[in-house]
């Protein structure tokens, strides 16, 4: 397990989670999921601020967690995040805008199973 990339994955995922919280446009927008003058509507921003809020404690955990199980469970969490949202993502989003947010979450998950299973340098 690369511990470092885990919780170096954790910082950004957590970072990006409370950014969105605070600025749902920030992933409505590159999502395709604004109005043709790019103004996400209320509701788009009400949900996805869950998501977002779910990103940031998961990747708090990875984070935060102790080394063995608990970061494992942790990885594992983010990673089926990850999967979920490319599977939901590519299945509901705009064309335009599918392949690119598919890309960045199995892109996220792939990094995290790596330094899941990868070995510590050193």
């Amino acid at each position: 397990m690369r511990v470092g990339l885990l919780r170096a994955v954790g910082v950004a995922t957590a970072a990006y989670g409370i950014a969105v919280t605070a600025r749902p446009q920030l992933l409505a927008k590159p999502s395709g999921l604004v109005d043709e003058a790019g103004r996400t509507a209320p509701h788009t921003r009400t949900s996805l601020r869950p998501l977002a809020w779910r990103d940031a404690a998961s990747g708090i955990a990875l984070a935060l967690a102790p080394e063995g199980a608990a970061l494992r469970t942790a990885a594992w969490v983010r990673i089926a995040a990850d999967l979920g949202d490319a599977a939901l993502l590519g299945t509901t989003l705009p064309a335009r805008t599918r392949g690119k947010a598919v890309a960045v979450s199995v892109g996220w998950g792939a990094l995290s199973l790596a330094a899941l299973c990868g070995r510590r340098s050193g």
